[in-house]
């Protein structure tokens, strides 16, 4: 089925949809997916804040105020902070830089040079002709003339219901910072029981919120499961590029909203300052570039075993 294209608050959105999904892609806001909608089930996964209006951000604005969900990716950084001599944005370079874009087919092509990093990003978007499956295929290089290091990770907000479980293979987890947990240690703990809770469920809108790093990661997958275990929505995708798994969830506690993002990520701590010294981030020399794949799966949890396990 082509992609086809329409309007939202004067950004053009690219619909590209078969008879198992319908995703909706936004090149002028970093490529942001603002739906992924399965058209058997009847059921959107994405998360989408209802009360801000979709609108293009500048560099330097910052991220939580203009959080409007959806799929984003985060490059090179997290925290506004100086990498390399550079002073990096909020949330880093990628969610305020209009992507070019071009069709093929049923494929979506995305790009853009970022103007602080000059990484270049590339992605592409197809979805499976069979599987409720979006595939991704990257491309990112270093088109500077010094070393880049850097975080690149996705930022996936999904629709979370209580009950909903977090499926990882991760052995170990810990609190990023207490001020955004539950939960006030900070010690790694064995994932994902943390005083005597199970954290990987999802509790009912209560005020709260989680935010995990997850490691020493097994099989690299980050899913949501539904509660009557039906459904899952989530991530495959290259260990050697993304070695780790980020995990914020609000119940209410993180301005009023209710979703859990999922983000295999590139780098650990959350600085990427700090991540350089311990040796935990991604680093490109001039002209070197990483190619890399990934699967976003959106449906029924049967036809996800039957297709990877």
């Amino acid at each position: 089925m082509p992609v086809s294209k329409k309007m939202i608050n004067n950004l053009e959105v690219l619909l590209v949809e078969n008879d198992q999904l319908s995703v909706q892609i936004v090149p002028a806001l970093g490529g942001k997916v603002i739906s992924v909608f399965n058209k058997r089930l009847g059921k959107e996964f994405v998360w989408t804040n209802q009360r801000l209006r979709l609108r293009a951000n500048k560099p330097y604005d910052e991220y939580d105020p203009n959080f409007t969900g959806g799929i984003d990716e985060l490059l090179p950084n997290d925290l506004p902070e100086i990498i390399d001599g550079i002073d990096y944005p909020d949330h880093g370079e990628l969610w305020t830089t209009p992507l070019s874009y071009s069709l093929e087919g049923d494929r979506v092509h995305l790009s853009a040079e970022l103007p602080l990093s000059k990484l270049f990003y590339s992605r592409t978007v197809q979805l499976d002709p069979v599987q409720p499956i979006i595939h991704l295929t990257y491309f990112l290089q270093n088109n500077a003339v010094e070393p880049r290091h850097f975080l690149w990770k996705f930022h996936a907000a999904a629709k979370i219901n209580e009950g909903d479980q977090l499926i990882s293979t991760a052995g170990l987890g810990q609190v990023v910072d207490p001020a955004y947990s539950r939960f006030q240690q900070t010690e790694p703990f064995s994932w994902p029981m943390l005083n005597g809770t199970d954290v990987s469920i999802v509790p009912p809108v209560e005020g709260t919120m989680d935010f995990f790093y997850l490691f020493d990661i097994g099989s690299p997958r980050m899913l949501l499961e539904s509660a009557d275990h039906k459904t899952l929505f989530g991530y495959t995708y290259d260990a050697a590029v993304f070695p780790y798994q980020w995990y914020f969830a609000s119940f209410g506690g993180f301005l009023d909203h209710y979703t859990a993002i999922l983000e295999p990520c590139s780098a650990m701590p959350i600085s990427v300052a700090e991540a350089m010294v311990k040796n935990q981030c991604s680093r490109l020399a001039p002209g070197e570039n990483i190619k890399t794949e990934a699967q976003l799966f959106a449906g029924e949890k049967k036809q996800y075993l039957s297709y990877y396990e």
